[in-house]
């Protein structure tokens, strides 16, 4: 067997990195100033990328050697969850539609904000038409569902005309405060771990292969996308892509062997099982390289490799990524796992399976 890669990666620049990303708000749709970050980074790092006509970003890293026309390709997602305003109440509040699959109840005493078409941004909570105890009997039984839902406008506004002359209207996007605590023993908690961790973990790698000077045989191509959270984020895929690994949280709780320390390996989700032989093969790296890992099966789960499968690329997929707990919700992990999902990448970029050397 060959030797473990055991690669350094840059610790500080990935947590660093992901408490930025978790600070710039990027509902499903509204990825234009992630999108920028992102470019920003990669600049940096001195990679070649472009922006598909959908928003997503493609890196490049060109490999070292022709291995026919094949492509390795690895993908996460910026978008997040959130919200769309769908009325404007008559007492100046705010009815809302969900963007992205999550339970009402999650969002209940949320602190938020409102970006209107033209540019404006104001602060608000959402609540339940029933907040206060001291007022409604029945405010534990009352059904947290969106008719029961509200956003209460930190501004001076008590009717919907008022509201109207803010700028808002239906349409405007709602994003909700991320809550990011990055504590010194390792602990990341915080709203859209899913997927930002991720993407902190694909830009961890990239900046060791750019620290280290090392290029895998294969081109790798990382994809960004801008749409996972609603269903079709890499549902278009670049042709030349024959293997894609999708990055994506790892959920926790019931059966599922996963914890927040782990590198999740799905061996199936909702659209299927994925490639036998890439999950086997990312089953035998965390082995060699030591890194604590989890096989899990999620039945209430999609990811961007489901997307591209069903947009009828000829690939083999697989999926990965750090633990994360409360899903959709109030999201933890450790670093171990966002840092432990990169060397897990690196390893199978430099393994025999896509032509690489140790």
């Amino acid at each position: 067997m060959p030797k473990p890669l055991k690669p350094e990666l840059n610790r500080e620049y990935i947590v660093d990195l992901l408490q930025t990303l978790l600070s710039v708000p990027s509902p499903s749709g509204y990825c234009m100033d992630i999108m920028n970050r992102v470019r920003e980074e990669t600049d940096k790092l001195g990679f070649d990328h472009e922006t598909t006509p959908k928003g997503n970003v493609i890196i490049t890293v060109p490999g070292t050697e022709s291995v026919g026309n094949d492509v390795l390709a690895l993908t996460a997602h910026v978008d997040t969850l959130g919200a769309m305003v769908r009325s404007v109440k008559p007492n100046g509040m705010l009815r809302v539609t969900p963007i992205g699959g999550y339970a009402m109840n999650t969002i209940e005493n949320e602190y938020c904000l409102i970006h209107t078409r033209d540019g404006r941004k104001y602060e608000g909570t959402v609540l339940t038409t029933k907040p206060s105890v001291h007022v409604y009997s029945d405010v534990r039984d009352q059904h947290r569902e969106e008719a029961n839902m509200e956003i209460r406008i930190d501004e001076n506004v008590k009717t919907k005309e008022e509201t109207e002359k803010l700028g808002i209207s239906p349409g405007d996007i709602v994003s909700w405060d991320p809550r990011t605590r990055i504590l010194p023993n390792g602990w990341i908690k915080s709203r859209h771990l899913d997927d930002k961790a991720s993407v902190a973990a694909l830009f961890g790698t990239l900046e060791w292969l750019k620290r280290e000077g090392r290029r895998p045989s294969k081109t790798i191509k990382v994809i960004l996308s801008t749409y996972e959270e609603v269903g079709h984020g890499s549902s278009y895929i670049p042709s030349d892509i024959t293997e894609l690994i999708a990055v994506d949280m790892g959920a926790i709780g019931d059966d599922l062997s996963t914890t927040e320390h782990d590198v999740s390996i799905c061996a199936k989700d909702s659209s299927g099982p994925y490639d036998y032989l890439m999950t086997s093969k990312l089953i035998d790296l965390a082995k060699r390289e030591n890194i604590p890992f989890a096989v899990d099966i999620y039945p209430n789960y999609g990811s961007d490799a489901s997307a591209a499968l069903r947009g009828g690329s000829n690939i083999r997929a697989a999926l990965i990524g750090p633990g994360v707990h409360a899903s959709h919700g109030m999201e933890r992990t450790h670093a171990d796992a966002v840092v432990n999902t990169a060397a897990l990448i690196l390893s199978y970029l430099f393994s025999e399976s896509t032509g690489g050397k140790l």
